[in-house]
Order: C-alpha cells, then sequence, then structure tokens
C-alpha cells in the first residue's frame, strides 16, 4: 500500500464494491483494491434513498460488538470528492466519516479510511434484489470471505420498484464524469 499527497483511502461496504459500479457508473479510476474489515461498525440495509424510490441502500452503524466487511480503494482526492458528490453528501444524502480498516490480504495493513454513512434509517423499507447482486458481486469480485457472501444472499430483498426501474437511467446518467477525468 501507498500513500502520497493526492492518494487517500476510501472504504466500500455497499454498491460501490463493484468495479461495474464504483469505475463502470461513477468514474473512478482506482490503483488498488483489497478486501477489508472495519471492526466496530455493523452493515444495515435500511437507508431510505435521496429520491423517495421504494427501496434501501446500505448505510453502517457504529457498534462495538460487530464488523463490517468490504473494499478498501486507493484512490485520489479528486475521485474521493466524485465519490462524496455522486453519494449525495453535500445535500445530506451521507455523510463522510474516517475510520480504521483493516486488509484481509497478507500482510494484514491497518489504515484510516473515508467512508460514508447516514444517521436516516427506515425499517420499513428493503433493498431491491438488483441493489443485492451489486453487493454480492462486489464481494465475490474481491474475494470477501464466503461468510459474509452467505450474510449478504440471506438478506431480504424485494423486486425493483417501477421507481427506481424509471429514475435509474435519469441517475446514470449524472454519475459519470464529464469533466473528462
Amino acid at each position: 500500500m501507498t500513500d502520497g499527497p493526492d492518494i487517500v483511502w476510501y472504504f466500500a461496504y455497499g454498491s460501490n464494491m463493484e468495479t461495474a459500479t464504483l469505475s463502470g457508473r461513477r468514474g473512478i479510476r482506482f490503483s488498488a483494491a483489497w478486501a477489508a474489515r472495519a471492526a466496530g461498525w455493523r452493515l444495515v440495509l435500511d437507508k431510505p434513498p435521496l429520491v423517495p424510490i421504494g427501496e434501501s441502500f446500505a448505510n453502517i452503524v457504529p457498534d462495538p460488538g460487530a464488523e463490517v466487511l468490504g473494499v478498501l480503494y486507493e484512490v485520489t482526492t479528486a475521485d474521493l470528492e466524485h465519490i462524496e458528490l455522486t453519494e449525495g453528501v453535500r445535500v445530506g444524502n451521507y455523510r463522510r466519516v474516517d475510520i480504521p480498516v483493516v486488509s484481509l490480504v497478507a500482510p494484514a495493513t491497518g489504515v484510516v479510511a473515508a467512508t460514508l454513512v447516514s444517521d436516516a434509517r427506515d425499517p420499513a423499507l428493503r433493498p431491491s434484489i438488483r441493489y443485492m447482486a451489486c453487493l454480492i458481486a462486489g464481494a465475490e469480485e474481491h474475494e470477501l470471505p464466503h461468510e459474509w457472501v452467505a450474510f449478504l444472499r440471506a438478506m431480504p430483498a424485494g423486486a425493483d420498484s417501477r421507481e427506481a426501474a424509471e429514475f435509474r437511467p435519469l441517475l446514470d446518467a449524472v454519475l459519470r464524469r464529464s469533466d473528462g477525468e
């Protein structure tokens, strides 16, 4: 793992674990990615969307007895700013926190990484099957432990809402960078 003046660490635990989402949908060019663990946090799938589309998204909440697995990305400061922009940090959809994260690859290395959390929760919402497929694909792609993949597969999910299906093409059009980066 390298550090430099323009290099930062980003810990993804939701759909950004999947390269097709982070690079393909958001246009982020990461220089490295490792399976990783953040102790003291628990994954929840009850974060309401910024635009009401009838389904929920991933979030992590403090929990001293838990841990969340995800992907530790090495990105530039500009990449992290774009992630924050497209995740709605400026409008309160998420907020950035810096947390200790340890890679799962030998030798295990600990770093402080930026991640995104939200205080908004709605236990009546469930993630879509499509969204959970992104999490599972990202976990498998980055070789997270089989137990974590099984945990994700066991999460209750529902069909894509009509609103989400109609909104997604519009969202995809604005997520990608348009400044030539």
